[in-house]
């Protein structure tokens, strides 16, 4: 059984969040369209003037406080095993010529940033990557519903309700998914139900020539957008460069230590100890943030462009001829019947 949207015209309840009835009879509203919180809608609130005001959930703050606390407790043992180590140090550190212990400590500590560097660009390569695939995979779905307009009106209302299932899809399935780990090699059934409506088209005027064989390069682009904003799912730091940063982070803290000096202050002791955990540890925890985009915190993607997409669709609807049916519930699971 298939949703059917209502033919009605300034519905009040669109000022109230509530669903947003065209001519056209596609019914979808800017927040209860594409889902409760969970579908990232709290992070794009619209105030009275229509300007979009973010929030910071209370996920984004959780996430923030334990990133804090790991810095605080790695930086606290730190300076904690250097005032330790410092009561029975001899006057001047552990080492004789210091010049040569700074030297070698010069090579550990350029060896850690140089790898450092390159594994943060890479992670930040990917990261940017899964942003503007999701975006461009939103900016397509966007097109291929103005596209599909110039199909015959059986064609066209059953290809633009399946693209909002389509976007429904990605808001409350794939981005759970991909947030747990678990996309994998999965498709999303809403682009092949588009796929097989496509093929019952046989385009006989010049302008449905056109719009057959613009959706065909517009779905490829969309499926290869998609692929862009799934790879950074699965993380591009292998486990054996996980453990080789980690190692060098611990050397470098081990070396730290030969450094104790019982002459010198305590206060210069912690703050050359503190500055150098502080550095490191929050330097692994931008490169997990990087390697995990779609982590629940700040500063991880959310579905905005697609929810986004929802909305323009909304607006678009109301310029198109004809009843759409929607083959599938607010998550984009298809109806029965």
């Amino acid at each position: 059984m298939f949703e059917k949207s209502s033919v009605q015209t300034g519905d009040p309840g669109a000022a109230r969040g509530l669903p947003v009835a065209v001519s056209s009879g596609l019914s979808l509203d800017r927040c209860s369209a594409v889902g409760p919180v969970a579908s990232g809608c709290a992070h794009d609130r619209r105030n009275a003037t229509g300007r979009s005001v973010t929030r910071v959930s209370g996920d984004d703050g959780v996430s923030l406080l334990w990133a804090g606390l790991v810095v605080v407790v790695v930086t606290a043992l730190a300076i904690t095993a250097m005032l330790l180590v410092r009561r029975r140090a001899p006057a001047g550190s552990y080492f004789e010529d210091g010049d040569r212990a700074a030297g070698v400590f010069g090579v550990l500590a350029t060896g850690f940033a140089v790898l450092l560097g390159f594994v943060v660009f890479l992670a930040f390569e990917s990261f940017d990557t899964s942003r503007s695939g999701a975006e461009a995979e939103a900016q397509i779905v966007t097109e291929q519903f103005e596209t599909a307009q110039l199909f015959p009106v059986a064609v066209r209302t059953r290809l633009s309700g399946e693209l909002v299932c389509y976007a429904r899809t990605v808001i409350h399935q794939e981005w759970p998914q991909m947030h747990a780990g678990t996309l994998g090699e999965t498709i999303n059934p809403w682009g092949l139900a588009t796929f097989r409506t496509l093929k019952t088209v046989e385009p006989r005027s010049a302008p449905e020539q056109a719009a057959y064989a613009k959706w065909l390069d517009q779905r490829s682009d969309r499926e290869d957008a998609r692929a862009d904003r799934t790879h950074g799912a699965e993380g591009v730091i292998p486990a054996p460069l996980w453990i080789v940063l980690l190692l060098s982070a611990a050397a470098i803290f081990v070396f730290m230590l030969f450094f104790a000096d019982s002459a010198e202050r305590a206060v210069v002791q912690a703050t050359m100890m503190g500055s150098v955990a502080i550095v490191i540890s929050s330097t692994l925890l931008l490169l997990w943030f990087l390697d995990n985009p779609y982590h629940a915190g700040i500063g991880s993607l959310r579905p905005v462009a697609m929810e986004r997409a929802i909305r323009i669709l909304n607006q678009d609807a109301a310029v198109v001829s004809g009843k759409l049916t929607i083959p599938c519930d607010e998550r984009g699971t298809p109806r029965g019947g």
